[in-house]
């Protein structure tokens, strides 16, 4: 239980007031003032709250209670030391009338990769106007001003892009300035934006038009320091060790991590599978050996069917925009069927510039050839990656995890 005394900031006043939990393990009820504002379940994502409603003049008493066992806990069955409460930051924000609560970007490269469609998707709450501005080391290379209403979508023309890539990752500056309907600049949001074009040709991934593969790693969000808080000192040097060991990627096992880790891989050029929060391997291990799947979760349980979108949903809204994303994947170690299945397909709905990546088909077939766009395995020896590559692959292969590494462990590394 949390208990925190605040007064609104004289900025905040008069306008919308809300609550950012950037992460909490693994549910979390909230009150301000002794009024029930809301709960919360998915330890990975944020979770937000308006507090308008129950703000009074002066000093204001917040509340939380994090619990550890939900129903979430179920599907949060991941491989690591599990600290129970809020880990991430939490911040109060406000926002003007008119104010732009979603953008979506997307770089639509043409097949010569010299000319680009920089599509921008914006929601509102009100109209007004907005400028959008497009820089490179602070140099502006074109700007527009346009009516702003509660849909709106603006493309912006680019002759010969730089490409992002790991070995070059080039970085443009994208300025929305947002206006109300006399002129007057109520928000701004900036947004860096990496041009590039992923697809599967002829069974090969290809970035740009030519072939990719991953030398990666899974990494969790853990410090040996401060636990699961991990400070951007150590992301930074977690992120050049591993480009000093040539290493071009990382899917957060198993997870969303903090956002700050995705601007850096932008920023430094680490290829991304974005895996949601989802793992529930206590519930199926034993059904290897048994073949009883009744308690496998989620399974072909239609109960489960909402939460789970709901998660890869939150992810997809919160990571949308990031040029080190390749790849989102559906979880880890949670068998298959249909309710991921239908996971798969709403990223696919959302999201047609990327691929879709879940291991579980290898131990579940039922929709293998409509969850996973790769191959994906575990712990396969050479001999057996080997073998799947030589008989005519339907996918590419990606082996998601090689060797398991806890505590004075790593033998066998061949």
């Amino acid at each position: 239980s949390y208990v925190k005394y605040f007064e609104v900031p004289e900025e905040m006043e008069g306008k919308k007031v809300f609550i950012s939990f950037q992460g909490a393990e693994s549910g979390i009820a909230v009150w301000l003032n002794g009024n029930f504002v809301g709960y919360s379940e998915d330890t990975f994502t944020p979770s937000e709250f308006e507090l308008t409603p129950y703000l009074k003049e002066g000093e204001n008493k917040l509340a939380a209670q994090v619990f550890k066992w939900t129903s979430s806990s179920w599907c949060e069955d991941q491989d690591f030391f599990r600290f129970s409460g809020i880990y991430r930051d939490v911040y109060l924000y406000a926002i003007p009338e008119v104010h732009v609560s979603d953008v979506k970007i997307q770089t639509l490269l043409d097949d010569t990769f010299t000319k680009a469609d920089l599509v921008i998707d914006t929601k509102a709450t009100k109209a007004g106007k907005v400028k959008i501005t497009l820089s490179k080391d602070g140099k502006e290379l074109q700007s527009v001003e346009e009516t702003l209403a509660e849909e709106s979508q603006y493309v912006m023309k680019v002759e010969k892009p730089e490409l992002w890539s790991a070995e070059s990752p080039v970085l443009y500056d994208l300025l929305l300035e947002v206006m109300d309907e006399n002129g007057q600049v109520t928000e701004v949001i900036p947004q860096r934006v990496g041009f590039r074009r992923f697809e599967m040709k002829d069974g090969i991934m290809t970035l740009n038009g030519k072939r990719i593969v991953f030398k990666g790693v899974n990494r969790h969000e853990f410090s040996s320091v401060s636990g699961r808080h991990v400070s951007e000192e150590e992301l930074r040097k977690d992120l050049k060790i591993m480009k000093q060991n040539n290493i071009n990627a990382i899917r957060t096992c198993h997870y969303p991590d903090t956002s700050l880790i995705y601007q850096l891989c932008d920023e430094y050029g680490i290829y991304m599978i974005d895996e949601t929060n989802l793992e529930s391997h206590g519930s199926w291990d034993v059904a290897e050996f048994t073949k009883d799947y009744t308690y496998v979760v989620p399974h072909d349980k239609p109960e489960w069917l909402d939460m789970m979108l709901d998660r890869a949903n939150s992810m997809y809204q919160r990571d949308k925009n990031h040029a080190a994303i390749l790849i989102w994947s559906c979880g880890n170690e949670s068998f298959g069927g249909k309710v991921i299945f239908e996971m798969s397909q709403l990223y696919r709905k959302m999201d047609p510039t990327r691929l879709v990546h879940y291991e579980g088909v290898f131990q579940n077939r039922d929709y293998e050839d409509n969850i996973s766009d790769v191959e994906s395995q575990m712990y396969a020896p050479p001999g057996r990656v080997r073998e799947y590559l030589e008989n005519e692959p339907k996918k590419p292969f990606i082996l998601c995890e090689y060797m398991h590494d806890m505590g004075n462990s790593l033998g066998g590394f061949d």
